[in-house]
């Protein structure tokens, strides 16, 4: 993958990963029952840009976990903040503990996404200059 590509693949992982806190954010929200209708309405919407800023990814890198049906259940066991609000308490930590993976499996993609970008600019430019012949 060359540079540049690498570059923007970085920022969109690093973005979704920003609306993953979201997610979480708003299981908060709506686990206290301290929601307003335009609360509401923007979790509707980082569901949506979660779904479909998955697809971006999962088209341009091949990972193996979390996979699109992981993120698709989780996304669809919370249909709204007001159904968050009347889970239980076993059912509202097994959302929890779901977001923890994806976040955490997120986190170990953007990381293996930086040592293959490292790796790259070590190969070009200067640094391949500097490196050591066998």
């Amino acid at each position: 993958m060359q540079n540049n590509k690498m570059d923007q693949l970085i920022v969109l992982v690093e973005n979704y990963l920003e609306c993953w806190k979201q997610f979480n954010h708003f299981v908060n929200l709506g686990r206290a029952k301290k929601f307003s209708p335009e609360d509401e309405a923007q979790f509707l919407e980082n569901k949506s840009v979660l779904v479909q800023e998955l697809e971006l990814v999962l088209a341009s890198v091949q990972i193996s976990s979390p996979t699109r049906e992981d993120v698709h259940t989780l996304i669809a066991s919370v249909p709204s903040l007001r159904s968050l609000g009347d889970l239980n308490e076993g059912a509202a930590r097994s959302v929890e503990n779901q977001w923890h993976r994806i976040y955490i499996g997120w986190h170990a993609i953007l990381g293996q996404l930086k040592v293959h970008q490292r790796q790259q600019k070590s190969k070009s430019g200067f640094g391949s200059m500097f490196r050591k012949k066998k």
